[in-house]
């Protein structure tokens, strides 16, 4: 097929999976094949069980490829790295406006901050609290340990 139609491998075979997937109903080709995956031993032929009312059909293409398990990896790791600077400047700013502040107060805080964003998960932020302090951002209350104080 990709001889005679001269139409590069990777876009025939994602124009066949586009013919040949969804419902049973809207299948224009069948497949003998399993998988997102065509291999060169699948057939195909056309579904003659097919109709539609409509005089043109709308085909819904299977995006050009899925993100690959390195990609997916590097993918999460940029979000990781982005989501510490934003819990790290949310505590900042907190505690900037606050001065002096409970773990728990602050925790609840930065999380009432965060959460149209992402749902930061408390060991998360107490990792970046710990950061700060030893960054000088933040010190611990003298008296208190579970207290945090701004350092200006």
């Amino acid at each position: 097929l990709a001889s005679e139609t001269q139409i590069p491998d990777k876009e025939l075979k994602r124009s066949l999976l586009s013919l040949a997937m969804g419902k049973t109903t809207q299948r224009i080709l069948c497949r003998r094949g399993h998988g997102r995956e065509i291999e060169n031993t699948d057939e195909f032929w056309v579904n003659d069980a097919f109709t539609s009312k409509l005089t043109r059909i709308k085909i819904q293409m299977v995006s050009g490829r899925a993100e690959a398990e390195p990609e997916r990896k590097e993918t999460r790791s940029r979000i990781d790295e982005d989501r510490k600077h934003e819990v790290e400047a949310a505590v900042v700013r907190v505690m900037k406006a606050r001065k002096k502040l409970l773990h728990n107060v602050l925790v609840a805080e930065v999380t009432q901050q965060l959460k149209h964003r992402f749902m930061p998960n408390p060991q998360l932020i107490k990792k970046r609290i710990e950061s700060l302090i030893e960054r000088d951002y933040l010190a611990r209350d003298k008296n208190d340990h579970r207290c945090y104080e701004y350092v200006a």
